[in-house]
């Protein structure tokens, strides 16, 4: 069996097109760039990669981008401040707090005070409320990327039996809301498993769709994958490898060599669901804009 290799980063080029052309819309109507904000607490290096990498996403589709970086000893009245600043400002049309946020800060705290209209992360409850009612809502960047991946990949969902290993709120629980959902790319039977699920494969082994979010490098192994099943990676990771010309190379949650004999499409590492998550966020943030000033896709 030839594993069909399902391209993020192929997917994410047409969705960032699609998004940049809805952007000089939005320029030609409202007489400005949508505008998209991110606040940085600290020098996390892998924070301070994804933050330039949301730079060039919004500079490739014309927004305005906007890093608030603040110092790692900020005090929570401090970003609470520079949360409130960015849900009154006119051109900002949505923004993010970047986490992982330093150990003293109350991340929810934050989350909480941001204007749901302007979360583009899609954590804040209102958003996820809507979500898991299947009401229009602005989604969680990541677990948004993996349905619309499928989607555009042509992988059918409907009636498919999918397992998602990890249940963080970040992906793993939203994932499962959006798959079960009463719509096209979705109305899967899903089944979530965790760290507390016994016999992990006997579960996994059912999947027509599954996906692996539980963070541990490789994890998921080709014994462990029903014959011709598609197989999503969303865990990322640096390890060693002396063979590497760094000394270290990315793998994800799954045992990729493996599994690809087993499997009927895969995504990779890196290239995968990666760059459909900032995607998804310029799309997130275009769908804030165009609502703010009552605008729908398309017009």
């Amino acid at each position: 069996m030839t594993v069909k290799i399902l391209s993020g980063k192929e997917v994410a080029k047409a969705i960032r097109g699609e998004v940049a052309q809805r952007a000089a819309v939005y320029l030609q109507r409202v007489g400005r760039k949508p505008g998209l904000a991110v606040v940085i607490v600290g020098d996390d290096p892998a924070s301070q990669v994804y933050v330039g990498r949301k730079e060039k996403a919004s500079a490739a589709v014309g927004f305005v981008s906007r890093t608030i970086r603040m110092p790692a000893d900020s005090t929570q009245g401090q970003v609470m401040q520079a949360v409130q600043d960015l849900n009154e400002d006119a051109e900002v049309d949505g923004f993010l707090v970047q986490s992982p946020l330093p150990r003293h800060m109350d991340e929810r705290a934050l989350i909480d005070a941001i204007d749901p209209a302007k979360d583009v992360d899609g954590f804040h409850p209102v958003n996820v409320g809507r979500m898991m009612a299947g009401l229009p809502a602005l989604m969680p960047c990541t677990p948004a990327g993996v349905v619309e991946l499928l989607r555009r990949c042509d992988v059918p969902v409907k009636g498919t039996h999918a397992v998602v290993v990890g249940r963080s709120n970040i992906v793993g629980k939203p994932l499962a809301a959006m798959l079960m959902q009463k719509r096209d790319g979705a109305d899967a039977t899903v089944t979530v498993c965790h760290s507390s699920t016994g016999d992990l494969a006997a579960h996994t082994r059912q999947a027509d769709i599954l996906v692996a979010a539980m963070g541990r490098p490789r994890a998921i192994t080709a014994d462990m994958v029903k014959p011709g099943a598609v197989v999503v990676d969303v865990g990322i990771h640096r390890i060693d490898d002396p063979s590497a010309p760094r000394g270290t190379r990315l793998v994800g949650d799954v045992d990729f060599d493996g599994v690809s004999g087993v499997a009927s499409a895969m995504t990779p590492v890196p290239g995968g669901v990666g760059p459909m998550t900032v995607a998804m966020l310029m799309v997130n943030t275009m769908q804030a804009a165009e609502a703010a000033v009552g605008m729908t896709q398309g017009e």
